[in-house]
């Protein structure tokens, strides 16, 4: 690029006007990609080129005149390649403000040139992390070329190459816009990359961090193997937010999430979404297949992990979801598949119509026959399809997104349930245990949860992550009566089903189906009552669960109503008495978990 005028008294004749000065590109990259090709046309536009080692052995094997960088400045490499890149004659012809007397007196003192361009990706640090893959001399010339693109040019991603080149050979200098941009992206690419280094050092107990896992053979800040991945892109959101050993959160959270895939829509037609991961570490969502339909959309993604989340807690046997709108409008579990199934989309027929469907089991062609003759849904997810169940299903409509979870989370064989034990006294309660551990279980996730506040997204919300494994045996029966080892069943099922439920939330259940979901409600009565409505009585004697405690006895009332025989909620209010008393009158058994579950 052509520098900016130089100041007429500076006394620097390469910078004075005259032939053209030299231009200098100074490369030192772990990913290689298109490397010669971009350096082959710099050489063309007459550019010199100074790499640091690796990158200068590349390039000279290409047949192209290459500085190495330690010829360059007159420093040989030091403490293992840690020292290479770091020293002034590379920074100071970064640095240097072209339009500065003194900033030209200094480099025509000691004999620096300038360098106009600088090319430079990373260590692989997320794919290998330790001390050894956590690059220095790499981001510090990002980093002096980002601060001084008025006059430098910064490139860090082999994508920019093309679009860099065609601006030189069409202009012979990259603008003022272009050096801007690409100075944004740089310092996106640090943050990122220091945002995982701190994420890994929250991961890591202090004695391990001195062990490195297999470190690049000779390396040089700045880069690594050729075939190396390249290092994090662009950040949005916080990875991890712990709280630290006195209980606290961080005082400052790392963003470092990288773009995975644009999205059809966001939440209405007119907004643009994209689906976000943290670098270097692919999530469930990266393991999926889509089997045909329409691209995924942003609320497709939302409920279909809804619906996932859910189904992965409804126990070892065959189980199957139907959510809409972030809410589950079905949910059993059943000897079978379709058993399963069936009983999930009477629940709520209407409701079904253009929703999620999640099963834990492959879809075969008895499901897939029952799913074809109900409404149709919008997404499928399963840990697999059988021969012909694909072709069945989008049948009826080619838009049906059938998605395939990753191969690690496969059916479990053929469960046997476990008894429950036997209920004495004294309370607490016991129960059957959660999930079998062979059973699939949804991804792992990240131990906090964000979620922008405000119209402009300037501020967010930061909490532990829900959990949904209250352990029913920590329950204490709070009635007279005690519920029977089917009553106590149906209220773990219903307690599971609530958990996913958005607040308020009342679901009515029996024989380990959901009957009656009242979601999302201003209070909890009403919530009761549109679970009932939905219930049409097919829920009677069984159970009532609430995500929050019942404040006042009508709720009680209103469970006793619609048909169930056993309540279980938090319990923690000032009238629970009150509560209990109602409970006691009419005969229900009720029991606290000791564990609120709000989702809003």
């Amino acid at each position: 690029m052509t520098p900016k005028s130089p100041a007429p008294d500076s006394g620097l004749t390469e910078l004075d006007a005259g032939p053209a000065p030299t231009r200098r590109a100074l490369i030192s990259v772990s990913d290689k990609t298109g490397l010669v090709d971009f350096a082959r046309g710099l050489d063309r536009l007459g550019w010199a080129l100074i790499a640091s080692r690796g990158t200068a052995g590349a390039l000279a094997a290409a047949g192209l005149a290459v500085t190495d960088a330690a010829d360059h400045t007159g420093s040989p490499p030091m403490l293992g390649h840690r020292v290479v890149t770091l020293h002034p004659r590379l920074h100071g012809g970064i640095l240097a403000d072209r339009d500065d007397p003194a900033h030209r007196a200094d480099l025509e003192a000691h004999g620096i040139d300038p360098i106009d361009l600088v090319v430079v990706n990373l260590y692989p640090f997320a794919d290998r992390p330790g001390p050894e893959t956590i690059d220095v001399g790499g981001p510090a010339l990002v980093r002096a070329a980002a601060k001084n693109c008025a006059d430098v040019g910064v490139v860090t991603d082999p994508a920019d190459y093309a679009g860099v080149l065609a601006e030189l050979e069409a202009t012979g200098e990259l603008s003022a816009a272009t050096r801007s941009q690409l100075a944004r992206r740089a310092f996106a690419l640090t943050a990122a990359y220091d945002a995982a280094i701190a994420a890994w050092l929250d991961e890591t107990d202090p004695g391990e961090t001195s062990a490195d896992p297999a470190p690049p053979p000779d390396p040089a800040p700045g880069e690594t193997r050729p075939d190396a991945a390249p290092a994090p892109g662009p950040t949005l959101s916080p990875t991890r937010a712990d709280p630290g050993p006195d209980g606290a959160f961080p005082p400052a959270i790392g963003l470092t999430l990288e773009r995975a895939s644009e999205l059809r829509y966001g939440e209405n037609p007119h907004q643009r979404a994209a689906r976000y991961r943290r670098p270097g570490r692919p999530g469930f969502w990266d393991g999926v297949v889509q089997h045909g339909g329409l691209a995924l959309g942003y609320l497709n993604l939302l409920d279909a992990a809804a619906a996932w989340g859910l189904v992965q807690d409804l126990g070892p046997d065959p189980a199957a979801v139907i959510v809409k709108h972030a809410n589950p409008c079905g949910a059993a579990a059943a000897a079978t598949l379709a058993s399963a199934y069936d009983r999930a989309y009477r629940c709520d027929p209407r409701s079904a119509f253009g929703g999620i469907v999640a099963a834990n089991r492959v879809i075969d062609s008895a499901v897939a026959e029952a799913m074809a003759a109900a409404a149709q849904a919008d997404v499928v997810i399963a840990p697999g399809y059988a021969p012909g169940a694909v072709e069945r299903l989008t049948a009826r409509r080619q838009n049906t997104r059938l998605l395939q979870a990753p191969a690690d989370c496969q059916p479990p064989p053929a469960p046997v349930s476990p008894p429950l034990a036997p209920l004495a006294p004294p309370a607490p309660v016991s129960a059957p245990p959660g999930p079998a551990p062979d059973s699939v279980q949804p991804p792992p996730g990240p131990s906090t949860v964000v979620r922008s506040l405000g119209p402009d997204g300037a501020d967010l919300l930061v909490q532990d992550a829900p959990r949904f494994d209250s352990d029913p045996a920590d329950w204490t029966v709070v009635t007279a009566r005690r519920p029977t080892e089917s009553e106590l069943a149906d209220a773990v099922f219903a307690w599971r089903v609530c958990a996913h439920t958005a607040s308020n939330a009342v679901v009515l259940a029996r024989d380990r189906t959901a009957w009656g979901i009242g979601a999302g409600q201003q209070n909890r009565v009403e919530a009761g009552l549109l679970a009932a409505a939905r219930a049409r009585g097919r829920a009677a004697g069984g159970a009532c669960a609430s995500d929050g405690f019942y404040p006042f006895g009508d709720g009680i009332e209103a469970a006793a109503d619609a048909g169930a025989a056993v309540v279980v909620q938090p319990g923690g209010s000032v009238n629970d008495e009150t509560v209990i008393a109602a409970a006691d009158r009419l005969g229900l058994a009720m029991v606290f978990t000791g564990e609120r579950q709000f989702r809003h």
